[in-house]
């Protein structure tokens, strides 16, 4: 088969690779229908995940079709479409019972990180009754693919566990694919206003189009004036940071106000200060974590309801054996106005950049279905 191979040095190859086989009886392994790329495969890239050697093949976010299932696999068989999420779980371990799958004694984070992931053309999938999530019959596979990893981390990682609630200012810090689906993830809950702040000004168009209320480009350095300004000198309720980097984990922590909950999403590949001398009087609450993916079951439903429409993230298609131009697009995002890129082993697959007619009729369909819930409401 063939699949794309971290080789080092911020290199990548798409190579011939051994076919993946069942290595224990709770495995299946899949056939890649579709496939995307992950601010994190750009992290092993530049050496800031240490547990992805040489030689591993990466990715870790995928649609599929199962070809062949362990003995101990019980509720999957061959043909089903499933989702492999990017993380897997035993089921067994104490923090599997607790709901922290990416915590898992024998799983996590693993696929495309200290296993063979899933920018490939077969992969190998640990833990399947327990990990694996069924795409129901007529559902559009592109819009599975985002449930894989995207919109799960942003409500899980950000929204949940920042505590976003009703009425409450949030401010997004970082508006890439991350960012944009944790504020399609916070309208969920209803929030007064969403700050998205980013340096990129088609991302801020594209945040304002996805539900935020307030854009700042802080290209300036004046995030912090800006925001505090916003919310008469208070702070915000919630601020969810998605870049891991000092200098927005820093903004993070200006902009916080009384009683304040702060989610880090970002993946930080350094450590970074904690002003508890500013932040100790403000009674604030900061959580961090990994996806868990335990809300995928809900997020189908939304979608099967047509109460959420994760596609809107997409902005480039290829076919799987061009994902080293993919990788050149998504590298360049900024330039590119990329967000989402969908690489799919279906040879009919669109190919290219989503039109802006494409995203005008996305616009268009999702105003009209608004409308008909709000008559119907």
């Amino acid at each position: 088969m063939k699949a794309l191979v971290y080789k080092g040095s911020g290199e990548i190859a798409w190579e011939e690779c051994p076919r993946p086989q069942l290595r224990e009886p709770t495995d299946v392994v899949v056939k890649i229908t579709k496939t995307t790329l992950c601010g994190t495969d750009l992290a092993i890239l530049k050496g800031g995940v240490p547990t992805a050697k040489p030689g591993r093949i990466i990715g870790h976010e995928a649609t599929a079709r199962i070809v062949e299932v362990g003995s101990a696999v019980f509720d999957f068989k061959v043909g089903d479409r499933v989702i492999v999420p990017c993380t897997t779980s035993c089921g067994r371990c104490p923090a599997c019972k607790k709901g922290l799958f990416s915590s898992c004694e024998r799983g996590g984070w693993i696929l495309g990180n200290t296993i063979d992931g899933l920018q490939a053309e077969f992969a190998c999938v640990p833990h399947a009754d327990t990990s694996l999530h069924h795409i129901p019959d007529g559902m559009d596979e592109e819009a599975a693919l985002m449930l894989a990893d995207i919109l799960p981390t942003g409500l899980e990682v950000g929204v949940q566990k920042a505590e976003v609630g009703l009425g409450d200012t949030v401010a997004v810090l970082g508006a890439g694919p991350v960012g944009l689906a944790t504020i399609i993830a916070a309208k969920f809950y209803s929030p007064a206003r969403i700050i998205a702040v980013d340096l990129d000004a088609n991302r801020l168009a594209t945040a304002r189009r996805l539900g935020a209320t307030h854009t700042i480009d802080n290209t300036d350095g004046k995030a912090r004036e800006k925001i505090l300004e916003l919310t008469g000198c208070k702070g915000v309720d919630v601020v969810i940071e998605v870049i891991g980097h000092p200098a927005t984990f820093e903004l993070a922590q200006q902009i916080i106000g009384p009683g304040g909950r702060m989610a880090n999403i970002g993946i930080f590949s350094k450590s970074a200060p904690l002003q508890n001398h500013l932040l100790w009087t403000r009674n604030i609450t900061l959580r961090m974590g990994v996806v868990n993916t335990n809300t995928v079951p809900a997020l189908l439903k939304l979608i099967s309801a047509g109460q959420l429409d994760p596609t809107v993230l997409i902005t480039h298609r290829y076919r799987l054996d061009e994902i080293l131009t993919a990788y050149d697009v998504f590298r360049n995002a900024a330039r590119e106005q990329a967000v989402k890129i969908v690489l799919s082993a279906d040879d009919e697959a669109p190919v290219g950049a989503a039109t802006e007619d494409d995203r005008i009729l996305q616009t268009v369909v999702g105003k009209v279905l608004a409308a008909l819930r709000e008559s119907a409401g």
